[in-house]
């Protein structure tokens, strides 16, 4: 065996352990989910990040739900507020938009809903979080 060669070169990474997390939404359905992935990436000409929750209604059909967050939208709340997102509060913002989708979507996993967090939105997801959203000095 060369000696710069792996031991293993085979062996499949382990998979990642999921915590399955239940939601159960206004429309009726109860939403089994785990988040999946997140990745930088575009929309048309519009970069944002994406996070891709896999979701179940029934618990043996998974599809994915994919959250598209706008960087312009987080650019503008922090220019107007003197405030920057952290990464943790990000994905809560595309959390709450998955599960303003599971309130509103019925039959979601017969759809593929544009899930969007853009200006239009944005405000609502934090104050739901209770991050502050309000005008630097007005406290």
């Amino acid at each position: 065996m060369p000696s710069n060669a792996l031991n293993n070169p085979s062996m499949p990474r382990p998979e990642a352990v999921r915590r399955v997390k239940s939601y159960s939404a206004a429309t009726g359905y109860v939403y089994q989910y785990y988040f999946y992935e997140v990745e930088k990436t575009r929309r048309g000409n519009t970069p944002g990040t994406e996070y891709v929750y896999m979701v179940s209604v029934d618990r043996h059909h998974v599809f994915p739900v994919r959250i598209f967050v706008q960087h312009e939208a987080l650019e503008d709340w922090s220019a107007r507020t003197g405030q920057k997102l952290t990464g943790t509060e990000e994905y809560a913002v595309a959390k709450m938009r998955l599960f303003q989708a599971f309130d509103e979507i019925e039959k979601l996993d017969a759809k593929t809903p544009e899930l969007v967090v853009d200006s239009s939105n944005l405000e609502t997801l934090l104050s739901q979080l209770d991050i502050l959203t309000d005008e630097p000095g007005q406290h």
